[in-house]
């Protein structure tokens, strides 16, 4: 179904593209994580591919897999109804900062949410995002629970909450 636009992003990126692969009629090719804003970018203008609709934008953990993270951005162009998916890998930091990839709130507004969330589940932090912060857990909530190493017993503080504000 999206085949003509998995080759044209090959075209458009030749090298600069780690991987890529079409099983069952999801196309999907994977960037490195400094490459994604420039490739997201060039998608949605670029006349032939017409990604200007982001469907949804997400993060998977392979914990224990170097680089453990995946951001994996979901494209379809309003014009032909085919869709793209492209990934980056973001490694996970050893100096105890989160691991972090450039914001595309200026290409889609509607990835500002999507972002936070990955935020607030994986901590994944995106490099000049407007409004970084917590959008699903308290602000007193400690971790990420998407991780895979995040431990399922694991107590969080209780906060409590002023009925009247």
């Amino acid at each position: 179904m999206s085949q003509r636009l998995l080759d044209r992003a090959l075209t458009l990126f030749g090298p600069r593209i780690v991987s890529s692969h079409a099983f069952h009629g999801d196309e999907t090719v994977v960037v490195e994580a400094q490459d994604i804003h420039d490739v997201l970018a060039t998608l949605r203008s670029d006349a032939e591919a017409r990604c200007d609709f982001l469907v949804d934008l997400t993060a998977v953990d392979y914990y224990g897999r170097e680089p453990r993270f995946e951001v994996v951005y979901h494209l379809r162009s309003m014009a032909t109804g085919e869709r793209l998916r492209v990934k980056a890998e973001v490694a996970d930091t050893d100096d105890g900062t989160e691991p972090f990839i450039q914001t595309v709130c200026d290409l889609w507004k509607s990835a500002n949410w999507m972002e936070r969330e990955v935020f607030d589940m994986y901590g994944i932090k995106f490099k000049d995002h407007p409004d970084l912060r917590r959008i699903l857990m308290y602000e007193e909530f400690i971790g990420y629970p998407l991780r895979k190493d995040y431990p399922k017993e694991k107590r969080q503080p209780l906060v409590r909450r002023d009925p009247n504000t």
